[in-house]
């Protein structure tokens, strides 16, 4: 007979109340199961564990990009351009997100490990067909301090998800569309190349339909981690940004 420990109950407490409040972690309810789970976390130095080696995380909580609008089945809709830079056209397309993923893989240098973002979206705009796609936010990170990750990321692609219709999706998501960005977008454009050394996509991969971008001056940044264990993962990033993971795979 297995018995239930104090930090069982926690986390199953934690996804109860990510699942009644629809992830979202600034409300009082999560806010007290986050802390009472963290008060228990298992792992010493959890920056060099090897928990976090080679798994695949899932982001149980809300989405963070920035203006996001949460629908009423509870789901969240961004602009495809809020996803990645404003790299992609047509940045102001409508999307909901389906899941987030961030795979962790160890990388050849010691320590280092993958930090991508992979993002599963569905069109939701009337004016575009219903396509699936996913943005790949591509990033480094490695021990900063025991309990804080730097992180770096290094670019971004756009691919469409498995079944789509190619020639569907090329239509939609061809580069060589004007965008009609409005200023605003435009002046963030700059500053972001002139910041990061973004590099515009080039063209569209013709075969498989991804396109690609990168940064040359990498935007950095720590993530702490606040709860690490084989089923759950906490992290607060430098803007107060709390997320929580549970291991997938």
């Amino acid at each position: 007979m297995s018995v239930t420990t104090p930090r069982d109950a926690a986390k199953t407490a934690l996804r109860e109340a990510l699942k009644q409040y629809d992830g979202d972690v600034k409300h009082e309810a999560v806010k007290a199961k986050i802390e009472q789970l963290c008060e228990l976390n298992p792992t010493v130095a959890p920056s060099h564990s090897d928990r976090l080696e080679s798994a695949e995380w899932r982001l149980i909580s809300a989405p963070s990009f920035p203006q996001g609008e949460k629908l009423p089945n509870g789901q969240y809709a961004y602009t495809l351009g809020r996803l990645a830079f404003n790299m992609f056209q047509p940045t102001n397309l409508k999307v909901v997100i389906d899941c987030v993923k961030q795979p962790v893989i160890l990388l050849d240098e010691e320590e280092k490990r993958s930090h991508d973002i992979i993002v599963e979206f569905t069109v939701i705009d009337p004016n575009f067909p219903e396509l699936k796609g996913l943005v790949h936010n591509l990033g480094i990170c490695y021990p900063a301090t025991d309990e804080t990750l730097q992180v770096e990321f290094t670019g971004g692609k756009l691919t469409p998800q498995a079944d789509q219709d190619l020639s569907v999706w090329k239509q939609v998501f061809n580069t060589e569309k004007s965008d009609n960005k409005g200023l605003k977008e435009l002046f963030t454009s700059f500053i972001l190349k002139l910041m990061f050394g973004l590099v515009p996509p080039k063209a569209m991969n013709e075969e498989t339909g991804e396109i690609y971008f990168q940064m040359k001056r990498s935007p950095k940044g720590k993530l702490k981690i606040l709860y690490l264990d084989e089923e759950i993962r906490i992290t607060l990033g430098e803007k107060g940004t709390i997320l929580v993971c549970e291991r997938s795979v």
